[in-house]
């Protein structure tokens, strides 16, 4: 009987240990004291540092002031993927707002994980300055470029392939 248990214990450890496992950049976004109006949208980078696809199924806010978005696509080992997460300001608290987003996959060891937002829109606080709209275009660029260079690679493997087909066709 105990040998039993035990093969029943090692064929689950070594589901867990060969699995797809879920983290993030961040567990929290502190927004600041922001105007009402303004860009209420930040990004969670998630990554999915196992070795089997990540998938997740549901996002869910706690609320109807926050809205998230996020793709259904599976996230591939060693991959990232973002969660968009829209907060309302014109909802105006000088007190503050902390809001936490569930975000559920299939990671058998974190099935649920729990990320928040957080600030205070505030008709009295600072505009933005330069630098973090200088961060902003940064962050958008950074993810156009992105997607630029993956383009790119498949591009330059297109080209290598007909490069070869060519060799290979004056060749004969």
């Amino acid at each position: 009987m105990k040998k039993i248990f035990a093969g029943i214990a090692l064929i689950s450890l070594s589901a867990f240990a060969s699995a797809q496992t879920i983290s993030f950049d961040r567990t929290t976004w502190d927004y600041g004291k922001i105007k009402p109006g303004s860009d209420g949208h930040r990004y969670f980078t998630v990554k999915n540092t196992g070795d089997k696809p990540l998938i997740i199924s549901k996002v869910q806010a706690s609320c109807g002031c926050t809205t998230p978005e996020w793709s259904q696509d599976p996230i591939m080992p060693g991959q990232t993927s973002k969660i968009k997460v829209g907060y309302n300001t014109n909802l105006v608290d000088p007190n503050g707002f902390q809001k936490l987003i569930e975000v559920y996959s299939n990671d058998p060891a974190n099935s649920r994980s729990v990320i928040y937002i957080k600030g205070a829109v505030d008709p009295n606080a600072p505009e933005a300055t330069v630098n973090e709209a200088v961060n902003d275009v940064k962050q958008a660029a950074k993810k156009t470029g992105e997607v630029i260079s993956k383009t790119a690679k498949r591009g330059a493997k297109a080209v290598k392939a007909g490069a070869k087909a060519t060799a290979e066709a004056w060749k004969k």
